[in-house]
């Protein structure tokens, strides 16, 4: 069996909720004119993916692509995972099942769960810290049945031009508001559901990207998050990125991860 060639890593990118792998239409060719394969995919209900938020009712429902496509990897290949926005959430669900094909994890100004709390806790302390946040056009719709409501969520446009692409192109802008779908943070399954342990979220090495301009988390809660991590982790900073700093600043953000490529090999 061949061993993997050391200058080629394969990188997974995990979009935040309401996008989809159309997100990263910057960043992927560059890293792949570096040298490196890239995997964009959608989760479940996003992007191009046929299924419906109505038919999800679990956080696993939503994550289920990652899953598969973590299962497909050959035994010996490991990837690098990099997950913004809600997606960090995803992240940890595959590193907990497979710690062992993952060179490191990056959360890009994402969500990053801990193993000592339930696995709703950093979403519940963002509500929780961020009760002023103006949310302006998004909708919250509930999908559920009256005795398991399950709520959705829609970015609208004054949302994504206020609060998460206010650095982008008007272009983005547009493009994030034809291609965006109704998505859910699954709030009621995370928290009653401990999906993160020690021994495998736990054992993964993690990077957190902090974009110093981010509204919708902002850098404080960015620092916190990494400050209430329970194991090793390295931070690395963007200055001047907003939320999507992967359309704002994406050769910023491709440096970036070359350099974690380079160093976690």
């Amino acid at each position: 069996m061949e061993p993997i060639k050391k200058q080629g890593r394969h990188f997974v990118l995990v979009h935040g909720a309401c996008h989809g792998g159309w997100c990263w239409y910057k960043l992927k060719p560059l890293l792949e004119v570096a040298g490196h394969k890239v995997t964009t995919l959608d989760l479940a209900a996003s992007g191009i993916d046929l299924r419906k938020i109505e038919e999800l009712h679990t956080f696993h429902d939503y994550t289920l692509p990652l899953m598969e496509l973590m299962e497909s990897l050959p035994q010996e290949e490991k990837v690098i995972l990099v997950g913004h926005s809600l997606g960090g959430m995803n992240l940890g669900l595959v590193m907990e099942k497979y710690p062992q094909k993952i060179y490191v994890a990056v959360f890009l100004t994402a969500f990053m769960p801990d193993s000592i709390h339930m696995s709703s806790y950093v979403l519940d302390q963002y509500f929780e810290r961020m009760p002023t946040m103006n949310w302006l056009d998004t909708q919250f719709v509930s999908y559920g049945s009256p005795e398991e409501p399950l709520p959705s969520i829609f970015f609208g446009p004054k949302f994504l031009a206020y609060n998460l692409y206010q650095l982008c192109s008007p272009e983005d802008l547009a493009l994030a508001s034809s291609l965006g779908r109704a998505s859910s943070l699954f709030l009621e399954d995370l928290s009653k559901t401990k999906y993160f342990t020690d021994e495998g979220y736990g054992s993964v090495k993690k990077v957190y990207i902090v974009c110093t301009e981010d509204k919708l988390i902002p850098k404080e809660f960015q620092q916190w998050q990494i400050d209430n991590i329970n194991s090793i982790i390295e931070t690395k900073e963007i200055k001047g990125a907003d939320h999507m700093a992967m359309l704002s600043m994406p050769k910023q953000l491709c440096d970036t991860l070359l350099e974690i490529a380079h160093k976690y090999n």
